[in-house]
């Protein structure tokens, strides 16, 4: 048994692909080189330890019965839940958690606490890690059933299948992987913070998690009213021609979903012809249909996208689960991003130290 293992998991860009994992649509999302790191210690008991130094708290709790909290807490609480229902034998241990990804800032924080996590207490334990999938999928269990965010894989995935240069297209239907070459030759990927803190989950603890934002878990719930009113699996098998048998909002929701979804397809071809100008117009439109069909966007957002434009950027969107958070930019040579933009670039997926 090691004495001591640091894990580090990325946040994520989705570079285009809103909203379309629970659908089972199509993504295009790159790991950055922000992220969480935990470092673990085995214990010598049953107890699991958690110091989050950036929020100056604390957390311990038994191995083998962890019971559910709100707020960060249910993070490394749902970790060792999941891993152990799935068959991983694990030790008690001190977890010492630190990030460099804004908490609720669109870049996915949360997926990359859940995978350092993971991955943590798989190497302090001595315990085998899953396939990359399938840990994707435990990272998830403990988004949805103990933090209260019914989010898809998108997050989990970028944070572990993350390549250096390279975005990732996910078919969430058929959980294809392909690497994509982003070819920026010049060109600069930038968020810029809105302000206003977002939030996936439906919970909230002392102001220091992912705390409350309905508005997510109502978009998958229009979505899924709308599968049922047209009698299909999924948005996916959705057509423009069928929204129009739907009322307000599904319809909209709906076709947010459908265009969305062709545009993950163009980005990608655009990325292969190292068109950038036409990526940056994708990105506009698709912040417009996140804005319009999707309702997601705020007037702090909408002030963020406008300065980022106005500041030379060719292309402006939202980014992550909406109601606030960071704003992405796609600007050409030779134009100046505006103050307190983060550059972001594709790094690689999660991995131990």
């Amino acid at each position: 048994m090691p004495d001591s293992v640091t894990a580090f998991a990325p946040g994520r860009v989705n570079l285009i692909g809103e909203h379309t994992d629970y659908n089972e649509g199509l993504a295009l999302p790159f790991a950055i080189r922000e992220g969480v790191t935990v470092t673990a210690r085995p214990s010598g008991d049953d107890r699991v330890t958690v110091v989050a130094h950036d929020l100056s708290a604390h957390d311990a709790f038994d191995l083998r019965a962890p019971r559910p909290v709100n707020g960060w807490r249910a993070f490394a609480r749902g970790a060792v839940a999941e891993l152990t229902a799935s068959g991983s034998s694990l030790v008690g241990a001190r977890l010492e958690i630190r990030g460099t990804v804004p908490s609720g800032s669109g870049l996915s924080s949360s997926a990359a606490l859940e995978v350092a996590l993971a991955l943590a207490m798989l190497a302090v334990s001595d315990a085998p890690v899953p396939d990359r999938l399938e840990l994707a999928r435990i990272c998830s269990r403990t988004e949805n059933e103990w933090v209260g965010a019914r989010t898809g894989l998108l997050d989990q995935i970028a944070s572990l299948f993350g390549e250096a240069e390279r975005a990732l297209e996910i078919d969430f239907r058929s959980l294809k992987v392909t690497p994509v070459e982003l070819p920026l030759a010049g060109y600069s990927l930038v968020t810029l913070d809105s302000g206003e803190r977002h939030a996936n989950a439906g919970r909230q603890d002392e102001g220091d998690g992912e705390g409350e934002q309905p508005g997510y878990n109502q978009r998958r719930d229009e979505c899924q009213r709308a599968c049922e009113l047209l009698s299909i699996a999924s948005l996916r098998d959705a057509t423009l021609e069928m929204t129009e048998r739907l009322p307000q909002p599904f319809a909209d929701r709906a076709r947010h979903v459908i265009t969305e979804n062709q545009r993950v397809r163009d980005t990608v071809t655009a990325l292969r012809d190292g068109d950038l100008p036409r990526v940056g117009a994708l990105l506009n439109a698709s912040h417009a249909s996140l804005r319009d069909c999707f309702a997601i966007s705020t007037p702090a957002v909408e002030a963020t996208v406008r300065r980022l434009l106005d500041a030379g950027a060719i292309g402006a969107r939202i980014v992550g689960g909406g109601f606030g958070g960071h704003v992405l930019g796609l600007f050409g040579p030779g134009a100046q991003p505006p103050d307190g933009a983060l550059v972001v670039a594709p790094g690689p997926g999660a991995h131990l130290l």
